[in-house]
């Protein structure tokens, strides 16, 4: 039995599988309207504002463990960099455990292949993600700023070397906005993947720019990210439902 509420969403927010992810997602449809109710929707189902911050990370440690594809990775974090304005990328978030858990599960259960399948990161930061995309047989391009690529190909070199990896992973420069380096585009991902990319209102075209400039016809892109900024969020959605179909995993 469902609800009024239930039977609502459901009527306008139809279930579907979208790309090449095997699970059925919940798809945005409409304008402006469908942005605001889907914020709202997520807001009402996450209470941000009662989640505990940094659940599955600790960002004062120097270093990290998790558990992935049989494996024990150490990442590496900057703690003392965390305080400099518009730096990031130094210490791990929540949401990069999260989606590379979500991968690592999707592929366990059938719902996601990766073997052989090429991956482009955003803003990759510590590393984390891409190394247990790597792990779980993806060639995968990790990518951040300038100054954030040597702590980045250090836990790569840290938490590869001694894996024999299904896949590979390397680290290039990217900053969003900016032409790609052709490896990136040449051939197109298979996959565009992202942890907590979209923070303020300046960082919204930017990566949607880029986004398109990676994406092709059969790219399938995952973005996760914590629920910060409701205004923010809805900007996000309703820009990029310009060109992306959108759905909810």
């Amino acid at each position: 039995m469902a609800n009024n509420n239930e039977e609502e969403e459901e009527a306008v927010a139809p279930m579907v599988k979208l790309g090449s992810y095997g699970g059925e997602v919940r798809l945005m449809v409409g304008g402006e309207e469908s942005a605001a109710e889907e914020t709202m929707l997520l807001w009402g189902i996450q209470q941000p504002t009662l989640s505990k911050p940094n659940a599955f990370v600790s960002q004062a440690s120097l270093q990290l463990s998790l558990d992935s594809c049989g494996h024990s990775l150490s990442i590496l974090q900057s703690p003392s960099s965390l305080g400099t304005p518009g730096v990031t990328g130094a210490v791990m978030w929540d949401s990069g455990v999260v989606l590379g858990k979500f991968l690592e599960h999707a592929v366990n259960s059938g719902m996601l292949v990766l073997q052989g399948k090429k991956i482009a990161e955003l803003g990759s930061g510590c590393g984390l993600v891409g190394c247990i995309a790597a792990l779980l047989g993806s060639e995968v391009i990790v990518t951040d700023l300038p100054d954030r690529l040597r702590l980045l190909r250090k836990n790569i070199e840290t938490n590869m070397k001694h894996v024999s990896l299904r896949g590979s992973v390397t680290a290039t420069e990217l900053t969003w906005g900016e032409d790609p380096d052709p490896e990136l585009i040449d051939p197109k991902p298979d996959f565009v993947i992202g942890s907590d990319v979209v923070y303020s209102e300046g960082a919204v075209v930017d990566p949607l720019e880029t986004l398109m400039q990676l994406s092709g016809p059969n790219t399938t892109i995952f973005l996760a990210g914590e629920l910060r900024n409701d205004a923010i969020l809805e900007y996000f959605l309703e820009a990029a439902m310009d060109n992306f179909t959108i759905g909810r995993v």
